[in-house]
């Protein structure tokens, strides 16, 4: 008896857990650590669709010129598409970095830049499906409830990890700062 009450006690303290990271809208809301991202960037907007394009460039100059493979310091493989130094909401100018998360800053390679970015509260979403049409669809309902989602626009950020080459079943982490 003794054993069954204190299962069902640990079983509801982490029902309540996950019930508690999620908002009105079902997204898990996480604290998330400080961290430091290394790689290439590029200024963009979502005006017109330029970042589209200018996504393209910058994802194809991180795959030819190998930039992974001369970031030091990288805590794993994932890649991470960090969105930050927004000029106003998600209708002005940005900076976004394709790099990897590292463990220092101490060594930057030439060419490359490193970034700290202020951890803080996040919302979490999952792209699921063909890439980069998935992110591209998550991104424009992430727009739609800008309000609703209380964004910080300090930076957010996509991870791209080992589900994120599945064709039809990849699934990429998208990481929105809120209030």
């Amino acid at each position: 008896m003794r054993f069954k009450m204190k299962q069902a006690t640990t079983i509801f303290i982490i029902l309540t857990i996950i019930f508690s990271c999620k908002n009105r809208k079902g997204y898990m809301e996480q604290n998330l650590a400080d961290f430091k991202v290394i790689g290439i960037s590029i200024e963009s907007t979502n005006e017109g669709e330029k970042s589209i394009e200018d996504m393209g460039k910058l994802w194809g100059e991180f795959y030819s010129d190998e930039v992974s493979e001369k970031i030091p310091n990288k805590e794993s493989g994932k890649i991470y598409s960090v969105f930050t130094d927004y000029e106003s909401d998600y209708t002005g100018k940005y900076t976004a970095i394709i790099g990897h998360k590292v463990k220092s800053l101490d060594e930057i390679p030439d060419g490359l830049v490193g970034r700290e970015f202020k951890g803080g509260k996040y919302t979490k979403l999952v792209a699921k499906g063909e890439m980069p049409n998935a992110i591209v669809d998550l991104w424009k309902k992430v727009w739609k409830e800008d309000k609703e989602l209380k964004r910080r626009y300090t930076a957010d950020f996509e991870v791209y990890g080992a589900k994120s080459k599945n064709g039809g079943e990849s699934e990429v982490d998208l990481f929105i700062a809120t209030e």
